[in-house]
């Protein structure tokens, strides 16, 4: 028996409504939970700090960058053309110590690039502790 005899093939239909809905829903949920970087953004000012000043240890290297990128181990300003040679300074300045603490003294208008020289100096020299100084707020 066919019942369907007088009535013409109807061709299914696809509706897009639903899909559409759920690539909203899927779109806003990561819009929501996106997160974005906002490095240029960053207004810092460095170096202060409202801690007290820990001890001084004895086995400490105490390395100066100056606003002009000048640098000082010890209280005595050195130079240096790589970080190979930096590393010598510091191993010179270390003495017997095999694993002194390297104390990054920086003024808050020195670059970057000089603080990373020096650290880049300490990795290559073997040195794992690094530390930066910084200044009490109320003592300027």
């Amino acid at each position: 028996m066919n019942f369907r005899k007088g009535r013409g093939r109807e061709e299914p239909e696809i509706n897009f409504v639903p899909l559409i809905d759920v690539l909203l829903v899927i779109l806003i949920f990561l819009m929501a939970s996106t997160t974005y970087s906002r490095f240029a953004e960053l207004k810092i000012n460095l170096p202060t700090a409202e801690a007290e000043k820990s001890a001084e240890q004895k086995q400490t290297i105490q390395v100066a960058v100056s606003a002009n990128g000048q640098y000082a181990v010890n209280e005595t300003p050195t130079t240096f053309s790589s970080a190979e040679e930096f590393a010598l300074v510091l191993r010179r300045a270390a003495g017997s110590n095999p694993d002194p603490m390297v104390v990054v003294n920086a003024d808050a208008q020195a670059t970057h690039q000089s603080v990373v020289n020096v650290m880049e100096a300490a990795r290559a020299a073997g040195y794992g502790k690094l530390t930066f100084a910084t200044q009490n707020s109320g003592s300027k």
